[in-house]
């Protein structure tokens, strides 16, 4: 059985420093992260929620995900990789520079699928920016 939608749900960036994290993607995405509590009593953690439409949570377009701090879990490459849509991917990957982060690859067509940009957040965690149209960066 096939579905229509997107079949990605959810993503997780494990982070060490939870205040240098939350505040490169606050200032690279220009949103603010939402504070969220442990599924449980037992899970010790810290987690913040990227904006997510509250009323029709994950039926909307874009996956929902968060930043989380938990033993055992460790930042950086090679794991999963996370891009983030937005209109210009060269404006959030020049951000993420000049708020701490690794200029990985600058924005580079990938032809009829638009554009990427790919750093290195503050964490050591290589994340994607993908756009459509080609605008001048500025």
């Amino acid at each position: 059985m096939h579905s229509k939608s997107n079949p990605v749900v959810w993503f997780e960036i494990y982070v060490q420093d939870m205040e240098r994290a939350k505040s490169f993607y606050e200032a690279v995405l220009a949103i603010k992260l939402c504070e969220m509590p442990a599924p449980t009593a037992e899970m010790t953690m810290e987690m913040w929620s990227f904006p997510m439409d509250r009323e029709t949570g994950m039926n909307t377009y874009g996956a929902g995900g968060m930043l989380v701090k938990m033993e055992g879990k460790s930042s950086g490459v090679g794991g999963t990789m996370v891009y983030f849509g937005c209109e210009d991917c060269a404006v959030e990957a020049a951000r993420a520079v000049s708020h701490g982060g690794i200029l990985i690859k600058e924005k580079t067509s990938i032809g009829e699928h638009g554009f990427i940009a790919l750093v290195q957040d503050t964490e050591g965690n290589m994340i994607g920016f993908h756009s459509m149209v080609c605008k001048p960066s500025e």
